[in-house]
């Protein structure tokens, strides 16, 4: 049986009584954000509205991106991934679970020397994909050539955010590339790895 989102009491300044709140609010209100599922326009949407907002509110304290997502849109993502580098907060990247396909790139794109991976996270990085195959062949050749440029996009993220040739990250993505939270370390998706057990 679901549970659901859980409440939690808040205490708003000079009242006497609590006034109860959905958990990821109350979370959002301490500036830590969740990314735990597929990226689509919505939720790229809210996620940049709650980076704009808490930038808007105090550019000088720091954002924290949990993220466990397999991954989803490229162009919702990169919207996502440009929030991050518009706004005038700091947002640290925090690898939980999976971060899979363009999550990667989500996490990859955090404040350098910020981007942390819990022990047992995972990190997938491959070539971008496309539901453009049912298009007309005229189309598809668009589509197609629409495609390398972002995987061209993708290549020149990876290549300035972890100091790899771009040659390696153009081979790299050529087949899924599954890697611990140490092996991320080691190629430079992240900064660190939590200690914990």
């Amino acid at each position: 049986m679901p549970v659901g989102v859980p409440k939690v009491p808040y205490l708003v300044p000079d009242d006497d009584d609590a006034s109860w709140l959905d958990l990821y609010n109350r979370l959002y209100q301490e500036r830590l954000l969740f990314l735990g599922v597929e990226i689509n326009s919505e939720t790229a949407n809210q996620l940049a509205g709650l980076m704009i907002y808490l930038s808007i509110e105090d550019p000088t304290r720091e954002i924290f991106m949990f993220i466990n997502s397999p991954g989803g849109d490229i162009i919702s993502g990169l919207g996502l991934y440009d929030t991050m580098h518009f706004v005038g907060a700091e947002v640290n990247t925090v690898a939980f679970g999976l971060v899979a396909s363009m999550a990667s790139v989500i996490l990859v794109g955090g404040e350098i020397t910020k981007r942390l991976a819990f022990p047992h996270a995972r990190v997938l990085m491959h070539q971008p994909a496309s539901s453009f195959l049912d298009a007309k062949t005229g189309e598809g050749m668009l589509d197609a050539f629409e495609l390398m440029k972002i995987r061209d996009n993708i290549i020149d993220i990876y290549t300035r955010r972890t100091n790899k040739p771009s040659w390696q990250i153009d081979y790299d993505l050529e087949r899924d590339r599954l890697m611990s939270a140490e092996e991320a370390k080691d190629y430079g998706i992240v900064d660190m790895v939590a200690e914990g057990g």
